[in-house]
């Protein structure tokens, strides 16, 4: 089926699936988790060809966002049945008055109708996407990239298979064939079938999306992550902290870009930091991270002199821009100066250090003494997630089902008239 013709049915599968019960909606959702486990071999095989045809032509880091294995299979499935447990949000009464006698308002949440989803290497957001879609009473068209395409496609035929089995249309569920930019495309400006576009990936795409779609767009994903480490910090917690934010995942978009140290304690601390992000690391035979120093901070450690673009740069990579900072307001200002609005965090012990921090940082998510790989819809108790807004119109931070429904109103009057 071509894009256009996928699109068509989609519409048509939508009209289906906002009329179906909680119990329809769950039975289908089982089915598609039970299906993702009976055909694991079949998942891994098409991974195994995608891997191959990738290997030494994307990073490292980038590799092992497109694996697939067993356990992140199975983790796929328990997503899946993670959101058979959460609340139906259709059909939620927002709110309700009677603004003249007889005439009631209720304001009704509703789905959005068919939902596109453009993502490039990860194939797992197939089964986020088509689960979160499908609860919140949508159709959803989904478009991997070329390098994932043979793994998106095992993975959505599977769950289409779970669809079906619940007696569901199948076109509720779609992965577009065409990788090419012609698809893209046609998905950013197709208004008479598409009614939300949500990109998810680097922010070539997310830009293009932004800048060509005529259909409602959603900004996600682009993650210049902040950690500021306060002269009031215990710094044994922050170590910790920057550690994980660094590097347990450093080619997800939550991950720490960039760290801020208070001058007063850098000649303490960034010691500790090349310690256990370098040192340690070699020693252990692990890929070390490359430490962009600006002139105070390279004064102190060894590493890399920070250039003109790294601290405006989502290296997705083992890499981290180090600045240090007059307190917390230079930080503030730095943060808002090169932010993306995604996930920013103090760690202090001072509370008002910490309360100024969270007033002035706008960002979709603001952390005091914690990771910013918590920016996460599992992690925030949303099931799995179908992006990660930095935009502040109808959806921000980790976006579950109920930033998948919009709203109408439902008036009942006796007669009434104006």
């Amino acid at each position: 089926m071509d894009t256009r013709e996928m699109m068509k049915a989609a519409k048509k599968a939508s009209r289906q699936m906002g009329m179906l019960t909680t119990e329809q909606k769950n039975l289908a959702l089982t089915k598609m988790a039970d299906a993702l486990i009976a055909n694991v071999d079949k998942i891994i095989a098409a991974n195994d060809e995608d891997m191959a045809a990738a290997k030494g032509v994307i990073s490292d880091v980038m590799l092992d966002r497109l694996m697939i294995n067993k356990d992140r299979i199975e983790s796929m499935a328990a997503g899946i049945r993670d959101v058979v447990k959460l609340p139906d949000p259709v059909g939620r009464i927002l709110d309700e008055n009677e603004p003249k006698p007889g005439l009631k308002v209720k304001k009704v949440s509703v789905p959005i109708g068919v939902i596109a989803i453009i993502y490039e290497s990860r194939p797992n957001v197939t089964a986020d996407a088509a689960a979160l879609t499908l609860k919140s009473g949508n159709a959803c068209v989904l478009r991997g990239g070329k390098e994932a395409y043979r793994t998106a496609r095992a993975i959505a035929d599977v769950l289409r298979e779970g669809v079906g089995a619940a007696g569901i249309d199948k076109d509720a569920i779609n992965l577009v064939d065409d990788t090419s930019r012609e698809s893209a495309n046609l998905l950013m400006t197709s208004p008479e079938y598409i009614d939300l576009l949500i990109p998810r990936g680097g922010a070539g795409l997310i830009n293009a999306c932004v800048k060509n779609a005529t259909v409602p767009c959603i900004a996600t994903g682009t993650g210049i992550c902040h950690v500021y480490v306060d002269k009031a910090a215990d710094l044994e917690k922050a170590v910790k902290i920057v550690e994980n934010a660094k590097t347990s995942r450093p080619s997800v978009c939550n991950a720490e870009e960039v760290l801020l140290v208070d001058k007063a304690i850098a000649g303490e601390f960034l010691p500790m930091i090349k310690a256990t992000l370098v040192d340690k690391r070699i020693a252990n035979g692990q890929e070390p991270v490359e430490l962009r120093l600006d002139e105070i901070a390279a004064g102190i450690i060894e590493g890399t002199p920070a250039g003109e673009k790294d601290f405006d740069t989502e290296f997705l990579d083992y890499i981290l821009a180090v600045k240090c900072v007059d307190g917390v307001e230079e930080a503030i200002d730095h943060v808002q100066t090169h932010s993306t609005g995604h996930s920013d965090a103090i760690i202090t012990e001072d509370e008002a250090a910490a309360g100024r921090f969270t007033a002035m940082i706008d960002s979709a998510a603001v952390y005091v003494n914690a990771s910013t790989r918590f920016t996460d819809g599992g992690e925030f108790g949303l099931g799995c997630e179908i992006g990660i807004s930095t935009q502040k119109l109808h959806a921000r931070g980790p976006m579950g089902l109920c930033e998948m429904n919009t709203h109408k109103y439902i008036v009942t009057g006796n007669g009434n008239i104006r």
